[in-house]
């Protein structure tokens, strides 16, 4: 009858792979405590072996020893050259990445396009704030052609600007003309000829 890995137990840290596992439960099966910690060196040495050092070495030699803890499952009796890792450690979740609060209006043109036109609309009248909005409003057309590369009219920009400044930025057609930008063609995937 064949052995499947899938009937076996489940690895703890599968990078590693079985052998290493394999060795680490014959680690566990011996007695003198001498003969297990120089069993548990030399399955270290097989493990920095399998994953090589990338950065500082001492520090990679510490993690290979908390990985072994893990591995075993932190039943191995052994005189451990560093502090190991305790299962307590590995419980804690990291915290959660605080994200936007709000969900983006306007999707073509995404949040950090929306978060410019906020602080442009927070600014006081001036040159560089007209400037800023005029850039702005070249970008939003620019990012709107990409999904609708029939064409864009200036109205819809100005009217998407105004809704997402909630009114503080106001273009009209007859007093500002957007560029015009053109897609450019999709290269053909055919070779020249000579």
């Amino acid at each position: 009858m064949l052995t499947y890995n899938t009937q076996l137990k489940k690895l703890s840290l599968p990078e590693y792979g079985r052998n290493v596992q394999k060795m680490v439960d014959r680690c566990l099966a011996i007695e003198d405590r001498d003969e297990r910690t120089a069993c548990a060196n030399t399955i270290v040495r097989a493990m920095a072996a399998l994953v090589p050092a990338d950065g500082d070495p001492e520090e990679h030699r510490r993690k290979l020893w908390d990985h072994l803890a893990i591995i075993s499952g932190f039943a191995l009796d052994i005189d451990w050259p560093y502090e190991v890792v305790r299962p307590d450690d590995l419980g804690s979740a990291p915290q959660p990445i605080q994200s936007f609060p709000s969900q983006i209006k306007h999707r073509q043109y995404g949040k950090s396009l929306e978060a410019m036109i906020e602080v442009a609309s927070k600014m006081e009248a001036s040159p560089e704030r007209e400037a800023l909005v005029l850039l702005l409003a070249n970008q939003m057309k620019k990012m709107m052609l990409a999904v609708n590369p029939d064409g864009v009219d200036d109205e819809r920009i100005f009217k998407d600007l105004r809704a997402l400044s909630h009114g503080e930025l106001n273009l009209r057609a007859d007093e500002v003309q957007l560029l015009d930008y053109k897609m450019m063609p999709a290269p053909s995937k055919k070779k020249k000829k000579k």
